[in-house]
């Protein structure tokens, strides 16, 4: 499933026009964003959490030469699937 797809069924779901769902689902992502980026949890009660988290810099070597090579430390998301999504999955 890919944005236009999601939009499609929001659409029909919530008798939407696609222009309006597709704003509606813009808002949701950029709210989701905006709270990661201030290092905030989103929490979706049956659905997941999404998070950030601190990855340590390191050493890796590049598989071609096999040189060493520094990997800098990031900022990455993380989501935790919720008890709801988990027993609609299985």
């Amino acid at each position: 499933m890919n944005k236009q797809d999601l939009i499609s069924i929001v659409a029909e779901a919530g008798d939407l026009p696609k222009a309006k769902a597709g704003d509606v689902l813009d808002a949701v992502f950029e709210a989701i964003t905006t709270s990661l980026k201030k290092k905030a949890d989103v929490r979706l009660v049956g659905f997941g959490t999404f998070s950030t988290s601190k990855r340590k810099a390191g050493k890796g070597r590049n598989p071609r030469t096999g040189e060493e090579i520094k990997i800098p430390a990031t900022t990455t998301v993380r989501f935790k699937a919720g008890k709801g999504l988990k027993d609609a999955v299985n």
